[in-house]
Order: structure tokens, then sequence, then C-alpha cells
């Protein structure tokens, strides 16, 4: 009669993707729906430095968006701002 030790897991892969990439790209889609003042920076330094970390090895996408995502969040922010100290939005439609 043999025993089967259930409790041994074979050793996970490890994959190619920059942590730094991924949580840039994370860090940018969550900085578009709230929290783009500090999400947005955060997503730059991060994807910024995932390319720098990357650029040896290719695959630079998830980096490169969390870069653009944050550079969005920041224009958004911006947006905002400047719409809020100028007295907001005004929808005139009419004569």
């Amino acid at each position: 009669m043999t025993h089967h030790d259930s409790s041994y897991s074979a050793p996970a892969a490890r994959s190619g993707t920059n942590g730094f990439a991924v949580a840039s790209l994370i860090c940018g889609i969550i900085g578009l729906l709230f929290f783009g003042i500090v999400l947005g920076p955060v997503a730059i330094v991060l994807g910024v430095v995932g390319l720098r970390q990357l650029s040896a090895k290719g695959g630079t996408g998830m980096a490169k968006a969390g870069l653009v995502l944050g550079v969005i969040d920041l224009l958004i922010v911006v947006v905002l701002v400047i719409a809020a100290s100028s007295g907001g939005f005004s929808w005139y439609v009419g004569s």
C-alpha cells in the first residue's frame, strides 16, 4: 500500500511580468475612476520604473499603458481643477 502526501504542491511557475508594470496599470485604471490626483503620479512613477527594468527584456506594454493612464489621470484632475476654479461647467442651450 502506498501513501501519497496530499500536502505537496508543485513549485509555482514564475511569469515574466514585471510587478511595477502591473502596479502601474492597476493604479492608472483605478485613478481614472477616483483618486486620480494621488494614483496618477504613482502610476507614472511605477510605469517609468517598469519601463527601465523591462527595456532589456521587452514586454513593456503594461508599463506603457500604466504610464499613459497616469498622464490621463493627471490631465483629468487639471481640467477639473480649472473648471472648478472658473465657476464650473455651463451647458447653455437655447437662444
